[in-house]
């Protein structure tokens, strides 16, 4: 434990922290009863605690399975040591963690029907969904020759930071009068991209091997066409439909103008 103290010392001295800090020790075995003791008999008890790598990976998880960035921050909160004599505050990262993820199924899912398109609810396997978008995600990072990690669900960047993407993902939609591919586009996910240098709204078909990143420059230009749903708790998206021209060939629906965007032109191959 000491050693760990003069550790955080030297960094302080060094000035690569600054200010009030607090130490997480991840360890990768279970028998830790004696460090734990340590740290609740020392003068870290209220600076420093302990987590296992499972469990960082589980919350890792977790906060990759929200898109809010309030949650994100509620979730890295229960990592920073706190006196929890009054559970309110474990609570509220508890209930906002839980009801993030509840809402968190992919952006067409959210609103599958809302526009009379399928009244059936019959949703894709989510793990089917994100290995797709995984998969589109990966075969457009290898086509601009670069790498991109999962900032969360349907967010990505490069390590930079400035090469951006959100991508979702739709089924086809079979129902006599429906456009055959839906998406939401959240204004977070707007946000997101818009603090990127180069940014791409990429969509995904479950039954197609090829996708469209179409550039947020581009996606921007027509917003205003879109049409939108607003739900009961204020938070609203806007509503992306792709409609097929012919075989092989489709078009960005954009409704308040009567017109369509070609899409043939952001396609690219999954590989």
């Amino acid at each position: 434990m000491d050693t760990i103290a003069v550790y955080r010392d030297k960094l302080r001295t060094e000035k690569k922290i600054v200010g009030v800090d607090s130490m997480l020790i991840v360890v990768g075995r279970e028998d830790t009863g004696e460090l734990e003791a340590q740290v609740r008999g020392s003068r870290h008890a209220w600076d420093m605690r302990l987590i296992s790598v499972d469990a960082l990976a589980h919350l890792v998880k977790l906060k990759e399975s929200t898109e809010d960035a309030t949650t994100g921050a509620k979730i890295r909160s229960v990592l920073v040591p706190k006196e929890y004599t009054r559970l309110d505050g474990l609570i509220d990262v508890l209930f906002t963690a839980a009801k993030d993820v509840e809402t968190s199924v992919d952006g067409n899912a959210l609103s599958d029907g809302d526009d009379g398109q399928d009244s059936g609810f019959e949703f894709t396997d989510p793990k089917l969904m994100q290995a797709k978008r995984d998969q589109i995600v990966t075969a457009f990072a290898t086509k601009l020759g670069t790498k991109l990690v999962r900032k969360s669900r349907a967010l990505y960047w490069d390590a930079a930071h400035s090469f951006r993407v959100a991508s979702t993902v739709s089924k086809r939609y079979t129902k006599k009068g429906s456009t055959p591919y839906w998406y939401a586009y959240h204004p977070a996910w707007d946000e997101f991209l818009a603090d990127g240098s180069t940014s791409h709204f990429v969509l995904g078909c479950m039954d197609l091997g090829i996708a469209f990143a179409v550039p947020l420059q581009v996606l921007r230009e027509h917003l205003d066409e879109l049409n939108t749903t607003t739900k009961p708790d204020g938070t609203s998206y806007w509503h992306v439909k792709i409609i097929e021209r012919k075989p092989n060939s489709y078009l960005l629906h954009v409704p308040k103008s009567g017109k369509h965007l070609n899409l043939d032109k952001f396609a690219f191959d999954l590989g």
